[in-house]
């Protein structure tokens, strides 16, 4: 059950691998390697589906004034951030996800890489790699701080 809320936990906006792998490594005390596999996988589960509700039904909510809005906050708030990614495309989407801060990942970076008409089998592969990156940079971090504590 752990493992599957670690799963589940990274592939939640915001919380994404910040918040799954550190879960998954201090407070469930899974292994490493399974809370970074995990949060991996669960990282980039969203990547295929967001990208099908952005192109298939993005136009249609936008007809609707609440969905508008958000939509217009959401884009707004993406383009801001994708300066890197417009920039250097493919390598700088991943660079973009790899940066385990808020307002940057998965979920951010295949929303800029749709409204920069990126093309979905590469997102996904940069969504990957820098998820993975992601990973290795929470992790080691996570333990850093566990040792530091003990």
């Amino acid at each position: 059950m752990k493992e599957l809320f670690v799963f589940i936990l990274a592939a939640i906006p915001v919380f994404e691998v910040r918040a799954s792998i550190p879960l998954g490594i201090a407070v469930y005390k899974l292994s490493p390697a399974t809370a970074v596999i995990l949060s991996i996988l669960g990282s980039v589960l969203p990547v295929f589906p967001l990208l099908w509700f952005l192109n298939t039904l993005t136009d249609s909510l936008r007809k609707i004034p609440a969905f508008d809005k958000f939509f217009e906050w959401l884009f707004t708030r993406t383009r801001a951030k994708s300066k890197l990614i417009e920039d250097l495309e493919l390598l700088g989407l991943t660079l973009f996800i790899a940066i385990p801060l808020p307002g940057t990942g998965v979920w951010t970076g295949t929303i800029a890489a749709y409204l920069l008409g990126l093309r979905w089998i590469p997102t996904f592969f940069a969504g990957l790699f820098g998820t993975a990156l992601a990973s290795i940079v929470v992790a080691a971090a996570t333990l850093g701080v566990i040792n530091f504590i003990l």
